[in-house]
């Protein structure tokens, strides 16, 4: 019987292992997984104390980072390729907007990573899933307008629902005034972009945002 136990006991932990690798390995943060390799660069004392995306104030002497996708949150482990050292720094920001660059990192990474004199240099992007939050925790939104009068945001509500699905009102009170803002939901951040591109030939502005779900 205690054979049997044992032989049960270790098939369950297998199914279980099975189950755990399989769970990890749906998760992708990226399109090739959840390695990225490409161009680093940092900021700092110009943006040292201001609002970043995901409304923290950013302070160049913590570790964080400004990645264009991962969900605010992530934790990554950054490797310089030039010299092989490493940083785990936290995503609170987005960023960078120069092409063939996948990650802004704080100051403080920057000088852990040997980089702050050269500036931009090659890394290998990794995310740590363990600490990290999942993709679908973040939701999208294309802000078209923004108004006083709420019946100003109706009209161009129902302007948008001809063509697009998911437009709806968001209310927003600051101090005594009261905004009426006019979105339209997307699953992801490259069906937002979609929608912004096709709102700006249409002669509209557009708006990408990106909000937090939290547990």
């Amino acid at each position: 019987m205690l054979a049997n136990l044992l032989k049960k006991s270790r098939l369950l932990f297998i199914v279980g292992i099975v189950l755990l690798l399989a769970s990890c390995s749906s998760m992708r943060y990226f399109p090739s997984g959840n390695v990225q390799r490409g161009l680093a660069s940092w900021y700092g004392p110009e943006f040292h104390g201001k609002v970043t995306s995901n409304k923290e104030l950013y302070d160049m002497y913590d570790l964080t980072a400004a990645h264009p996708t991962l969900p605010f949150g992530t934790y990554v482990k950054v490797t310089n390729l030039d010299n092989g050292r490493s940083v785990v720094v936290r995503i609170n920001d987005r960023g960078p907007f120069v092409k063939g660059r996948i990650i802004d990192l704080s100051y403080a990474a920057a000088v852990q990573l040997g980089m702050s004199g050269p500036g931009v240099v090659p890394v290998v992007v990794e995310v740590l899933k363990k600490y990290s939050p999942k993709k679908s925790s973040q939701k999208f939104f294309v802000q078209v307008g923004a108004f006083i009068s709420k019946k100003n945001a109706k009209r161009l509500r129902d302007e948008l629902l001809r063509r697009y699905p998911d437009v709806h009102l968001s209310v927003l009170r600051i101090s005594s005034q009261t905004y009426y803002r006019v979105r339209i939901r997307a699953r992801t951040m490259e069906a937002a972009e979609k929608i912004a591109q096709r709102l700006l030939k249409e002669g509209y502005k557009a708006q990408i945002l990106e909000e937090q779900r939290f547990p």
